[in-house]
C-alpha cells in the first residue's frame, strides 16, 4: 500500500470517527433530560460499576477536547449529570420507581400479562420509555407547582413581616416622640397647676368686714 493510500485510509478513519462522535452527541442532546437511563442508553437494574464504565467510554468519545462539534460541551455536561443522578441513591430510587410505575400502568392499559412475550419486544420498550417520560413530566410539573406555592407563601410571609415591622417602627417612633416631649409636657403641667392654685387662692381669700 502506497503512502498516499495510507494517508487516505487515515483521513477516512478520522472522518468516520467524527461521524460517530457527532451521532452520539446528537443522540444525547435529543434525549429527555429527566431520564438519566436514556441519556446513558441503558436500562434500569444496571450496577454502579457498569454505569461508571459506560460513562467513561461515552465521555471519552464525546469529550470537547477531542471533538470539533460545537455541541460537544453541552452533550458532555448532560452525560455527566446523568451519571451523577444514577449514582445518587435517592434520585435513582425515585427514577426506578417511575420506571416500575410506568411499566405497570402500560401493562394495565394494554391488558398485558407478565408472561406475555410482548413485554420483551421493541414496541413495548418504546412505549415504556414514552410512559416514563409522561410520568416524569407530570412529576416535574407537580414539583414546580409546589415550588411556586412555597414561593408565594414565602412572599406572603415576607410581606406580613414587613407590615409588622413597619407598624413596630411607627409605634417606636411615636414612643420616641412622646418621650422626647416629656420635659415640655411636665413644664406645661406645672405651669397649669400653678395657675389653678393661684386662682383658687384668690377665690378663697376672705373679704374684709367693714365695722
Amino acid at each position: 500500500m502506497s503512502a498516499e493510500d495510507i494517508d487516505f485510509e487515515k483521513a477516512l478513519a478520522k472522518e468516520e470517527s467524527e461521524l460517530v462522535k457527532d451521532k452520539e452527541i446528537e443522540r444525547i442532546l435529543s434525549c429527555f433530560k429527566l431520564d438519566a437511563y436514556t441519556i446513558l442508553d441503558i436500562q434500569p437494574g444496571i450496577t454502579e460499576s457498569d454505569i461508571k464504565k459506560l460513562y467513561r467510554k461515552k465521555s471519552l468519545l464525546i469529550h470537547p477536547d477531542k471533538s470539533s462539534n460545537p455541541n460537544a460541551s453541552d452533550a458532555f455536561d448532560t452525560l455527566k449529570k446523568a451519571q451523577n443522578d444514577l449514582l445518587d441513591g435517592e434520585i435513582r430510587k425515585n427514577l426506578d420507581m417511575t420506571f416500575a410505575d410506568a411499566r405497570r400502568l402500560l401493562m394495565k392499559e394494554k391488558s398485558i400479562d407478565l408472561d406475555d412475550p410482548v413485554l420483551k419486544g421493541s414496541e413495548f420498550l418504546k412505549d415504556w420509555r414514552e410512559k416514563v417520560k409522561e410520568l416524569l413530566i407530570e412529576d416535574e410539573f407537580l414539583k414546580r407547582m409546589e415550588k411556586k406555592k412555597e414561593m408565594k407563601e414565602e412572599e406572603k410571609k415576607r410581606e406580613e413581616e414587613s407590615v409588622l415591622e413597619e407598624e413596630k417602627q411607627k409605634r417606636l417612633k411615636v414612643n420616641q416622640e412622646w418621650e422626647s416631649h416629656r420635659d415640655k409636657r411636665v413644664k406645661h403641667w406645672r405651669t397649669f397647676t400653678k395657675k389653678i392654685e393661684k386662682k383658687k387662692a384668690k377665690t378663697n381669700k376672705k373679704p374684709k368686714v367693714l365695722v
